[in-house]
């Protein structure tokens, strides 16, 4: 029997504690600011990676890499985004090393800093209305947080999911093994290496604005679904390659 989702939001009580910075405050403009009701908790593993870039030479897994990491947080349908709000590292200089190990980037050519101010620019500075989201340091401090609670290494080895390079999965399998995590309103997530297999490389978890699993905004669903992958296959199976720091795109040799 699946069992109850536990709400986040008890979970994340300290990462929206005051954190002495400047802070978003909503005003009377904020309507399409502040339109959006679901957001994706993207994380993505390593060892699929590689697979996603039409230029594999560009990727790198730094050795403290290990575990499943950060991708993003992302509000859905946001209808209008403060683009004047700019980020910079001493903005997040505090939670460096936990970013680094937790949501590295893994490309040669961009450094982490430049993901991390990427990804506020995009989407934290969309979801600055909320409290608990409304300073890039408040932002990353939740998604670190976040990460911590989403722990899909723990889990996946304890329903016995573990990366391999001979052994396939099934959807189902992957899925029901995940489903007391984060539910099933989640998309598992492939791409296809050079040799045209299905390999598993994201989860996107569904989220209300409170950040409680799951959420019934309008186009929900469909906006989880847009993304450089694509949803890992219904019928037939995919590989969850392990991890390889020395060949990142050929992890099996």
């Amino acid at each position: 029997m699946r069992h109850r989702l536990v709400p986040l939001l008890a979970v994340l009580c300290a990462a929206v504690a005051a954190c002495g910075r400047d802070e978003y405050e909503p005003g009377d403009g904020d309507e399409a600011f502040c339109s959006w009701t679901c957001a994706i908790f993207t994380l993505q593993w390593p060892g699929g990676f590689c697979q996603s870039l039409d230029n594999a030479s560009l990727c790198q897994i730094p050795q403290r890499v290990s575990t499943w990491m950060i991708h993003g947080l992302w509000p859905m349908n946001v209808r209008e985004c403060c683009g004047c709000w700019p980020m910079f590292l001493s903005d997040v200089q505090e939670l460096r090393e936990a970013l680094e190990n937790r949501w590295p980037s893994l490309l040669k050519s961009r450094s982490g800093f430049h993901f991390w101010r990427d990804e506020w620019e995009k989407h934290g500075a969309c979801a600055a209305c909320v409290e608990g989201l409304n300073s890039p340091l408040r932002y990353f401090q939740t998604c670190l947080k976040l990460r911590q609670y989403f722990d899909l290494h723990k889990v996946l080895e304890g329903g016995g999911i573990r990366p391999s390079c001979d052994r396939t999965y099934k959807l189902t399998e992957v899925q029901d093994v995940l489903f007391p995590l984060v539910g099933d309103k989640c998309e598992i997530q492939c791409v296809k290496d050079e040799q045209e297999r299905e390999v598993w490389f994201q989860v996107k978890i569904l989220l209300s604005r409170n950040l409680t699993v799951g959420c019934r905004g309008h186009g929900a669903e469909r906006a989880a679904r847009a993304s450089t992958g694509h949803p890992c296959p219904a019928r037939g199976t995919f590989y969850f390659l392990p991890i390889n720091h020395e060949r990142p795109l050929r992890p099996c040799g």
